[in-house]
């Protein structure tokens, strides 16, 4: 018997594919694990470059992330990188970067982005930045913590709206509102149905 196609298809990417995107790829399959709905997703991860790619074979998970992922009680054994490919864009629902410079690598290996279906991770929290290269910063704490809340801000965004098409219409159609408060004030909401 054929298992059912994941609801939910997410391809986290960086630039290397050994500190951020696996990061990522991991706390997501942990969260969604725990939460006991693993066969409702689609979980990978990939990089826009092959500098952690040699003779065809990925580097493993950068020694820091993958030591932070193991105090955290997350497992990332076996996994190598891999650089994102253009069918990538076809068969997931959703690719997250981790910021700007990987989204412009993501559209140019997609061939542009006219499902609407890359976005930065981080989009679907409260303060939405740019997660900074440990590689670079040396911060694995902080790179870590802000892909936590972005994957914690993702599963919830994505159950509460129940498919990822939902996900697309609605960036798609984010309206900026000006909401009447009390007399003389205002609020703006944005991406009000979130």
């Amino acid at each position: 018997m054929n298992s059912p196609k994941p609801v939910h298809r997410v391809l986290f990417v960086c630039h290397g594919n050994i500190c951020r995107s696996p990061s990522a790829e991991f706390i997501f399959k942990d969260i969604v694990k725990n939460r006991r709905v693993e066969s409702d997703y689609k979980i990978e991860s990939a990089a826009t470059s092959n500098d952690e790619i040699w003779n065809g074979i990925g580097s493993p998970v950068y020694p820091q992330a993958a030591e932070l992922l193991k105090r955290h009680g997350i497992a990332c054994e076996g996994k190598r990188a891999r650089k994102m490919v253009k069918s990538d864009y076809d068969n997931f629902d959703l690719l997250l970067g981790m910021d700007n410079a990987n989204i412009s690598e993501m559209k140019r290996i997609a061939g542009g982005d006219g499902d609407h279906k890359i976005h930065l991770l981080l989009e679907y929290t409260n303060n939405p930045h740019e997660i900074s290269d440990p590689w670079y910063t040396r911060d694995f704490e902080k790179a870590y913590s802000e892909i936590n809340q972005g994957c914690e801000a993702l599963f919830i965004k994505l159950n509460s709206l129940g498919s990822l098409q939902s996900v697309q219409i609605l960036f798609l159609t984010s309206l900026l509102l000006e909401v009447p408060v009390a007399r003389g004030f205002s609020v703006y909401c944005l991406n009000f149905c979130f």
